[in-house]
């Protein structure tokens, strides 16, 4: 593609002899007569170059180079001063305004194609590196969104999970309807606690608390649906797929309980007495992304959630209830112990009860 270059001079004369000298070597050439047209011409026109002369009416040379370089779309544009005279303190000027090179009237024509060369170069290498600067801001916007993609999938996933949905660029987000195992984990004795500790040792408490029960949920890869205080809900079979899911939550509750059991010496010896209750459910849910524009959050809704809520409510310290229809999938490998039937709010049929006691 043939290079565009606009000569800028009040002088019919000059510019009709700048322009014999250039269209010979095949260049499209465009003409402004002052200041202001070359303003005009540099936007309608798009030069590789532009030939500037220093002196002329309604806008100066100078005062030109000094617009284009305010510019953000022309403030890389090579120009070439052409003057008749130019001394030491005009050519420090120019080159503050912002000139790239000079040739003087009289010119050689050699001289002039051989500067108007160097330009072209410098532009040819200017708009390379904008082109990568494009495609490098590119990259790294998109190497940004996939680590704001990976932070968001870590608030519920466990590490590896989380690779394997960005790996698979899969978005497992949207709503959708599944077979899930849910478990809520709720502290007895907290609301107690809350009230009489200070708030900074109850938050001190809580952090310490969630470490511990939030590396058995990685452990275990279940994913993490929410935090409610003391209170945590955790999903298994979504959004990826795993292999007997209502074993393996049953296993993290009771590794939670475990836990629990061996912190709650140290918890005793402050004055804390708190336990921990699980309520395990498993069964058709809704889950996708619930919120707006910049608060979003991964949830459930259906009957599924409220029954394992319910359960939780009731589980004494230490206790891990389900219902009938969990229990059916974990009688060949966990003992649990038949309680009383429980009404539970908002069911409205009596739930046949189990607290689950360990593995067989």
């Amino acid at each position: 593609m043939a290079s565009k270059i606009l000569i800028v001079d009040d002088e019919p004369f000059n510019l009709d002899l700048l322009e014999q000298e250039l269209t010979e070597y095949d260049y499209i050439i465009a003409r402004a007569v002052d200041g202001v047209d070359a303003l005009a011409k540099v936007a309608g026109f798009g030069p590789d170059v532009m030939l500037l002369d220093a002196m002329m009416p309604k806008m100066s040379g100078l005062e030109v180079l000094r617009k284009l370089r305010a510019s953000e779309q022309h403030k890389a544009l090579p120009v070439i001063l052409v003057t008749a005279m130019a001394s030491q303190a005009d050519k420090i000027a120019g080159l503050e305004a912002g000139v790239d090179d000079y040739i003087t009237k009289p010119f050689d024509a050699f001289e002039l194609l051989a500067r108007v060369r160097a330009m072209l170069r410098m532009k040819a290498l200017h708009d390379q590196l904008d082109a990568w600067n494009r495609t490098l801001t590119a990259t790294v916007q998109q190497q940004v969104a996939e680590i704001e993609r990976m932070n968001r999938l870590k608030r519920y996933l466990a590490p590896q999970i989380a690779a394997t949905i960005l790996a698979d660029a899969v978005d497992l987000f949207q709503t959708h309807r599944r077979e899930i195992t849910i478990v809520f984990l709720d502290l007895r004795g907290f609301t107690a606690f809350s009230d009489d500790a200070e708030p900074e040792e109850v938050m001190d408490f809580l952090r310490d608390y969630h470490s511990e029960m939030g590396q058995l949920v990685f452990q275990f890869e279940g994913t993490l649906e929410r935090f409610m205080g003391d209170g945590m809900v955790v999903i298994f079979n979504d959004p990826l797929p795993c292999e007997q899911h209502v074993h393996r939550a049953a296993t993290m509750a009771l590794a939670m309980r475990d836990r629990v059991k061996a912190l709650r010496a140290a918890w005793l010896r402050k004055g804390f007495d708190l336990d921990l209750g699980v309520g395990l459910a498993t069964g058709y849910a809704t889950l996708g992304t619930l919120g707006f524009a910049g608060c979003m959050d991964y949830g459930t809704v259906g009957k599924l959630p409220n029954l394992a809520a319910r359960l939780c409510a009731e589980a004494k310290g230490g206790q891990i209830l389900t219902d009938q229809k969990t229990m059916s999938h974990l009688d060949d490998r966990f003992e649990a112990e038949v309680l009383p039937q429980l009404q539970l709010k908002g069911i409205s049929r009596p739930v046949m009860a189990f607290n689950i006691v360990g593995a067989k």
